[in-house]
Order: structure tokens, then sequence, then C-alpha cells
């Protein structure tokens, strides 16, 4: 099956220093990807390369199976991290216009996603008149109004309250069973967690971390228990952390530790009723690297 996106053996420098390293990856039609990493990672690189902004300085970017931008250009849709609204136009305007720049323009199409985003109501507004999470709404249908293949989404969720970051999360799941392929950079880990079927970890330039969750997370161990007990825990050999409440506790254990071990060891001095092993987080498995 073609790719929606092919990365290959890209690398960029600005002023002699390599800020993408040798970055290889795809996204698959239809698939939410994640592409995460601390500050200064390069992501934001690897975006504007994606959309003819910048072009690498060596390697290969595919588009829908096509390696010339200007055929792809206007499949693409692009939601930044700098948001870039035209203040002084009201909603209606600015949409109608960011669309026809991509050679669409379809009135009954916007009036349908200010219904889904609970803008509607708003439509007539000039966008200075709005709250940074309205205009967040309003930046992200200008990215999805003209019906793109691939949706590259820069910080989502920023300023958002929970009720709205829930509302997007939505049509972002939506928009990804309509078969759109959906390209997410956040800081959010919990968000990517749950909406990601793949991710894409940069860090210094490089990748760091590439494959399903479920690959990545076995990759990394076992590494939490949580513990339900009676009596005074005292012999836990292989726990790097203990967190008591009552009869309760979690447990960090050792990265080299035998979850079996230690459940006999403790149970030597306790009768415990529940023993049960959980994955780390994508969020604790993203400090370690980057700590590393």
């Amino acid at each position: 099956m073609e790719k929606t996106v092919e990365v290959s053996n890209v690398i960029k420098s600005f002023n002699g220093q390599t800020v993408v390293n040798d970055i290889s990856f795809d996204v698959a039609p239809g698939e939410i990807f994640g592409l995460i990493g601390p500050n200064g990672a390069g992501k934001t690189t690897i975006i504007r390369m994606l959309l003819d902004i910048i072009r690498p300085d060596s390697g290969e970017i595919k588009i829908l199976g096509s390696g010339r931008p200007e055929e792809t250009k206007d499949m693409i849709g692009y939601l930044p991290e700098e948001r870039g609204l035209y203040r002084r136009l009201t909603v209606m305007d600015s949409l109608l216009y960011l669309g026809a720049l991509k050679n669409h323009q379809s009135r009954e199409r916007v009036l349908e996603l200010l219904e889904r985003m609970e803008m509607q109501q708003h439509k007539d507004k000039k966008l200075s008149e709005l709250s940074k999470g309205m205009q967040q709404k309003i930046q992200l249908i200008a990215a999805i109004c003209h019906d793109p293949h691939l949706i590259i989404l820069d910080e989502p969720f920023s300023g958002l309250d929970p009720v709205n970051m829930k509302l997007v999360k939505e049509i972002i799941l939506e928009l990804g069973k309509e078969g759109k392929t959906i390209l997410i950079s956040t800081h959010m880990m919990d968000q990517v967690e749950r909406m990601c079927s793949r991710i894409f970890m940069m860090h210094r330039g490089k990748g760091v971390l590439y494959g399903s969750m479920s690959e990545i997370k076995s990759r990394f161990g076992k590494n939490t228990v949580f513990l339900e007990f009676e009596g005074e825990l005292k012999n836990m050999p292989g726990v790097k952390k203990s967190n008591l409440s009552g009869n309760y506790a979690e447990l960090i254990l050792e990265d080299r530790a035998d979850t079996q071990d230690v459940l006999k060891a403790i149970a030597r001095d306790v009768r415990v009723s529940r023993f049960e092993v959980s994955s780390p987080s994508l969020n604790e498995i993203f400090i370690k690297v980057v700590e590393e």
C-alpha cells in the first residue's frame, strides 16, 4: 500500500549545525501518527520540510506518493503552532478566504464545521473578539475545510480548556475514521498515547523511538506494580521507589527486577490480595529517553 508520508534518510543543517540527522519514517493512509520530542528536537524542521517551506539538504520526502510538492500542496491541511489568523476579518470571511487559497470555497462545509465545533453563533464576529481557545478552533476549521487527504496538526490542544480539548480530540478521531491521514506533534503525551497508533520520537535531531505504542511499551518493560496487602511491608528487593497509602502501595521496580521475584519476597512478610503489573506510560518513557 502506498504511504501517505515517506521520509527517507533526510538531513537538514543550518549554519553548519545539523538539526535533522538521517531521519526516516512513514505514515500510512488513515493513520493517526504522533511526531514527538522535546523542544529543539527537530520536529518543526521536519514539518516545514513536509510542507515544502524548506528543502532537505539530502534524503527524500514523498507526500501521497509524489516527490513534487506542487502536485500535493492543496491536499494538505496544516494547523501551525504559531497561529496566523486575520484578526480584523469575521470568522466566516476568514474561513472562506483561507479555503479559497486551497482552491476550495464551500460555505456549506464551513457552516457544517462551525456547528461541529460549537462555533456557529460566532461566525459574524471578528476574530479579534474571540478568546484564544475559540481562535484555536477556528484555526483547526481552516486546516480541514478544504477536505485534505493529509492533516498536520502542530500543538492542536494549545489554549484549550478540558471541554474543548475533548471536543477537538473527538473531531480528530472522527477524521481518522473518515480515512484522513493525521500527523500530530504535541507535548501532551497522554493525548498521543490515547489517539496515535504509532509514534516517531526525535531527540537532538535524531530518531530515538519509532513504532506502535505496544511495541514501544514492551521495549521498556513493565516497571510499575500496584499492590494491595495486609501486614507491614519490610523486605522489598528490586523495588526502587514505593508510595504507600494504608493497605495500598505503588511500587516502581528497578530496570532489571523480575516481578515474580519481587512478589515472592513481599509475600513472605504480608498477605497479598492484589498484585497488578503496569506498563510505563508514554510520558514516563519520554522522560526516560530524554534524560538518558
